[in-house]
């Protein structure tokens, strides 16, 4: 892997680690499932290949943040709006 390539892989597996601490279920079901998907995939040499991935990497983070910011949301919701 190209050395900037490299960087942004390894930033990008740390943030979604840190993000998947709060995953619904559970921060050892998100660690396994990183850790395959990234694993799957070291073998890409591809520059082209690896810039694809970590624009899906990207998504999934993004992703995730909405995910966290509904569930805040709605505890919000839930907590001062009885219906």
């Amino acid at each position: 892997m190209a050395n900037p390539l490299r960087a942004e892989v390894v930033k990008l597996y740390k943030n979604l680690l840190y993000l998947g601490r709060e995953y619904p279920k559970g921060a050892d079901y998100f660690r396994d499932r990183l850790r395959s998907s990234f694993s799957k995939n070291k073998a890409v040499q591809d520059p082209e290949q690896i810039r694809q991935m970590i624009t899906r990497g990207e998504f999934v983070v993004k992703e995730l943040e909405a995910l966290y910011y509904l569930r805040k949301y709605r505890a919000m919701k839930k907590r001062y709006y009885e219906e």
